[in-house]
């Protein structure tokens, strides 16, 4: 009975430490790296460069944008998830919005907007190095394997560190979402061109 209790109390403090610890461990790297930072000027300096950098600088804020959501999305599928003793249960996972009780499940719809913004970001962060011009279909089709590759990469780190399970239907849905959110990108990007073209032959009247 005690050692019962003794392994359930352990295997508690364990899981509480384990479940946080990637988000714990990136968080205290970002931190060393703006110390150093601000250890080279000043903390005051260092805050007011930053805020400078937010300020007036297009392509930074398009960064921290994308930054921050690709924070959001490990923090969702890697850095705080529950250990699973078997990553491989369920490798077909849901197809449907319909469970095998029956029961109405989200979980389709969340994989694919998971990863739509991620590649509409991307685009709009890096337009030099994933937009191009001249091909639509390939622009789409960039989208298509950047999205598959990185939901591969968690994937495979869910299954090698036992962190949720590893489905061909997360894969499936994430690659169908960045892809979608590559022509969002489009769209938005083209729509923009025509209202500035409008906007500049207003303003020649």
């Amino acid at each position: 009975m005690l050692i019962s209790i003794i392994q359930s109390i352990l295997t508690n403090i364990l899981k509480a430490i384990y479940e946080p610890f990637g988000f714990a461990l990136l968080l205290a790297v970002f931190f060393m790296f703006f110390y150093l930072f601000a250890k080279a000027t000043s903390w005051t300096k260092a805050v007011k460069i930053w805020w400078e950098m937010f300020r007036k600088s297009k392509r930074f804020r398009h960064l921290f944008l994308l930054s921050f959501y690709v924070a959001l999305m490990l923090f969702r599928t890697l850095l705080n998830r529950s250990i699973w003793s078997n990553p491989l249960s369920n490798i077909l996972g849901g197809w449907g919005l319909y469970g095998d009780d029956g029961e109405m499940t989200t979980e389709a719809i969340e994989n694919i907007a998971l990863f739509l913004p991620f590649t509409a970001l991307l685009y709009w962060t890096f337009p030099e190095k994933f937009v191009d011009h001249r091909s639509t279909v390939r622009m789409i089709g960039r989208a298509l394997v950047i999205s598959f590759s990185v939901s591969l990469g968690i994937e495979s780190l869910q299954l090698l560190f036992c962190l949720g399970t590893f489905q061909l239907s997360d894969l499936c849905y994430n690659s169908i979402g960045g892809t979608v959110g590559g022509l969002v990108y489009l769209v938005f990007r083209k729509g923009y061109k025509v209202w500035r073209k409008k906007r500049c032959g207003e303003n020649e009247l």
